[in-house]
């Protein structure tokens, strides 16, 4: 991709950052393969600057300065350490070419990821520079790590959390989001987290008996609820 982008160029116009993102989602969705696609994505990525995701987390902390303060220290203190290891984690992988050796497919599924984030990027009101950043963080996790697009022990009003359980991802928002970053949803790897009061997922089982548990949960869903 052409190192020349306009995310970490001054004065650039949102039109001009716009139609870049525009060209740059289109190749994202062309790629095939899990690593093809994170050396695409490290090459965009670290374009932008550390004072870039230290925005992303100053923006972020704005938008829940109402939530009671010692949620909202945790709720920061997580995401912020989401995005900084996600940054982290795109620099090392690249450097150390993992990336080569990652030949699984991505799925048409997955690869429709990019033309929601196209289309939540156009030009118009926000940083374009940074909601793109944003969703290539997420899209690195979810596509090319297989990992949820919150991090694991997130925890979400009400008191629920991101977890990992046996190598299987739970979100407690997975299918119930509604304006809470659901754009993320129909593209993140994660389940939905069984209904309160179901015991978690067998420990060691086999992927046929862990989705037995989760079929019966919701077919048997009023047992000890």
């Amino acid at each position: 991709m052409d190192t020349g982008r306009p995310y970490s160029a001054e004065g650039s116009s949102p039109g001009q950052v716009s139609a870049a993102i525009q060209e740059d989602c289109a190749r994202l969705k062309d790629l095939r393969a899990r690593g093809e696609l994170g050396v695409a994505l490290a090459q965009i990525v670290l374009l932008y600057s550390p004072r870039d995701i230290w925005q992303m987390m100053e923006n972020f902390g704005n938008t829940i300065r109402d939530i009671s303060p010692e949620y909202r220290v945790e709720l920061e203190t997580a995401i912020t350490g989401h995005l900084l290891g996600t940054n982290q984690n795109i620099r090392l992988m690249d450097q150390q070419g993992v990336f080569a050796r990652m030949k699984e497919p991505v799925s048409d599924a997955e690869r429709v990821y990019w033309d929601m984030v196209a289309e939540q990027c156009r030009a118009g009101a926000g940083d374009l520079r940074l909601r793109f950043l944003k969703f290539l963080l997420a899209g690195f996790c979810m596509i090319v790590r297989h990992e949820p697009g919150h991090p694991a022990g997130m925890r979400f009003p009400g008191g629920d959390r991101v977890e990992l359980i046996d190598g299987v991802y739970y979100c407690p928002v997975r299918e119930k989001a509604n304006d809470v970053d659901a754009a993320l949803c129909p593209y993140c790897p994660a389940l939905q987290t069984p209904a309160v009061g179901y015991l978690k997922p067998p420990v060691n089982a086999s992927e046929h008996r862990k989705q037995e548990f989760i079929d019966n949960c919701y077919r048997y869903h009023n047992f000890n609820g």
